[in-house]
């Protein structure tokens, strides 16, 4: 009885650590990551005025483990838009960057502009874009750092060639300001936007939303309306392409990950 009492002992005490170290689940566990850190070769890029994967300029770039969004090779930013898509399109899952926004803007950018790049997410393809189209028909999570003087939202909500419902109302208005504080200087901001289908898109910073709307949609008064709208005529938008800004302010980015909601 009591060998048996020791065993059973020592059964409960190795089950207990074995349960622990289960429930201690890395905080990172599930995430993609989208950017590995060394190459570009999952990412398409569509620059304004250039064909598909023509990188202009050298606009987008890995130097030391970092995705850079620079211009030293462009004489003036002339309207070049960029955006670099993620080579597969996704529905529900969570979006989680690292960037900092570093050195001067482009000559030639405009004062919007400043310190100004995004996220787009529910997006049309890159292949799908006109030649001179400046952003993809998306739902735009802006990332904005401060002048050190004004006050500047953070994760703001922009609309290209799409409306959303906000407090339960059709908004067509371009950009809305989020609830974020600024964010001045060359500092790191970790930006989270969780995207539940056609339904609740969700904006994060410091682990606070900042932002929340519903039902995704296309803009019928957008030329691109008709050539995105699927044969069933639902204008919700279920899912979609994700890529990052190029709006002539450098930023790096040191972190792009996923997390997988649903069944993508």
């Amino acid at each position: 009885m009591k060998k048996l009492s020791v065993k059973l002992t020592f059964f409960v005490i190795i089950l207990a650590a074995f349960m622990a170290c289960s429930s201690a689940k890395p905080k990172n566990e599930g995430w993609i990551q989208l950017f590995n850190g060394k190459d570009l070769n999952d990412w398409d890029i569509k620059i304004t005025g250039f064909p598909l994967n023509e990188n202009y300029g050298n606009t987008f770039r890995v130097e030391d483990s970092l995705l850079k969004v620079r211009y030293d090779q462009y004489d003036k930013f002339d309207g070049h838009f960029g955006h670099i898509f993620y080579k597969h399109p996704y529905s529900h899952y969570k979006i989680r960057v690292e960037y900092r926004f570093v050195g001067e803007q482009a000559s030639g950018g405009a004062s919007w502009a400043y310190r100004n790049s995004g996220i787009m997410i529910h997006g049309q393809s890159a292949e799908s874009m006109d030649l001179n189209q400046d952003f993809p028909v998306s739902i735009e999570v802006q990332l904005l750092g401060g002048n050190g003087t004004d006050e500047r939202t953070n994760l703001n909500v922009c609309t290209p060639g799409t409306n959303i419902v906000l407090n339960g109302q059709l908004w067509t208005e371009h950009c809305t300001n989020s609830t974020s504080k600024t964010y001045p200087g060359d500092q790191w901001v970790t930006a989270e936007v969780e995207v539940q289908g056609d339904s609740i898109i969700r904006h994060i910073i410091d682990g606070k939303t900042v932002m929340e709307y519903t039902q995704p949609q296309l803009d019928d008064r957008d030329p691109n309306y008709f050539k995105l709208l699927p044969p069933d005529g639902n204008k919700l938008l279920k899912k979609g392409s994700i890529s990052l800004q190029s709006e002539s302010s450098p930023v790096d980015f040191r972190k792009v990950e996923l997390l997988i909601l649903g069944d993508d």
